[in-house]
């Protein structure tokens, strides 16, 4: 497995170059950024030049407010920049975000994506071809492009797409067209073995391709600390979060794997504002079955058996992007994930 660094959103422009080489230094093999309070493409502008053996990537740039032509040009500006170590990771949204948001008309997710992807595809072979742009699908209709507007070929144009997504569908469509998924760090071994996987797989065979063309990246609640206290303080964060998730529909299916039944109460006691109570509802044994709950010198032997023949590439999922450690310690822990 690869292990990768996850920008906390707090991260401003100014702290980027500092943090790439940072993680660089730690042994990270790359670093992702995600689109929250920052747009997730020019901080990997930035640590490109700063730390130029990491691979980079969004985690994830939300699809449908852009146009594909957008994504599609700075996505080749990211792969020629970069030596082709940039992963486009795109995400639909839930649709209050897109519309009441961004301002976008909300339609079919996995269609329109599906749509999307084939236009980056699209976009970038006439990059890279100098053939003329001719796509027409449902959702998108591209048939301009001339040379004043190319930005030209470039040295690594196959520039590997991995979308998000919770439930089988966008799982199958990963499999059917995508080089990586992003699995949602809100995510327990059976779930992935039992929705995430085999929807892939269908996928991708139904495409003729193998389930292993596709790498599932994540990230993982790592619940650890240097003594009681602070390992109480983790578990505690983590029960938060891991609340929040719960409390949403969208990851419902998560709970239904496992049979949990406090997925209604704790959406009700969001719809009331109840957010400081919510972490009680979580047992210790969810937070063991969503995430690692370890010393820190055990928490890279048990990733490893976790997750090393599920997934291809792991961040630890903390609050402030990082377990709570000094530098050497870290760096042991990432060593040890591999």
């Amino acid at each position: 497995m690869k292990v990768d660094y996850y920008l906390p959103p707090s991260t401003t422009a100014r702290e980027v170059a500092d943090v790439a080489r940072w993680a660089a230094g730690l042994g990270y093999d790359g670093l992702f950024s995600a689109e929250t309070a920052h747009d997730p493409f020019i901080p990997l502008a930035l640590a490109a030049q700063a730390a130029p053996t990491l691979t980079l990537g969004t985690a994830i740039a939300v699809a449908f407010p852009r146009s594909p032509m957008v994504t599609a040009q700075v996505a080749w500006d990211l792969a020629a920049m970069t030596d082709g170590r940039f992963i486009l990771g795109l995400g639909t949204q839930v649709k209050p975000h897109i519309v009441r948001r961004f301002a976008v008309a909300w339609t079919t997710a996995s269609g329109r994506l599906r749509d999307y992807i084939d236009a980056l595809r699209a976009i970038w072979s006439s990059f890279q071809t100098g053939e003329a742009l001719r796509f027409h699908s449902e959702e998108y209709r591209l048939t301009l492009m001339t040379p004043f507007f190319s930005p030209g070929p470039i040295g690594h144009p196959d520039i590997p797409i991995a979308i998000a997504g919770v439930g089988p569908h966008l799982a199958r469509l990963a499999g059917e067209r995508c080089q990586g998924f992003h699995v949602h760090p809100f995510h327990t071994v059976r779930y992935l073995d039992d929705v995430v996987l085999p929807n892939i797989a269908a996928g991708a065979a139904d495409h003729g391709r193998p389930p292993s063309d596709i790498e599932l990246i994540s990230t993982v609640f790592v619940v650890t600390g240097r003594d009681e206290a602070e390992m109480r303080t983790a578990m505690a964060a983590a029960k938060q979060q891991i609340a929040f998730y719960a409390s949403t529909p969208t990851y419902r299916i998560v709970l239904e794997t496992h049979g949990w039944d406090f997925g209604e109460r704790l959406n009700g006691m969001s719809r009331r504002g109840e957010w400081e109570s919510m972490a009680a509802v979580i047992p210790d044994e969810v937070v063991e079955e969503v995430g690692i709950v370890a010393e820190p010198d055990e928490v890279g032997p048990a990733i490893k058996t976790r997750y090393g023949d599920r997934l291809a590439r792991i961040g630890y999922y903390t609050l402030d992007g990082s377990p709570r450690l000094d530098d050497a310690a870290l760096a042991t822990m990432v060593a040890a994930s591999r």
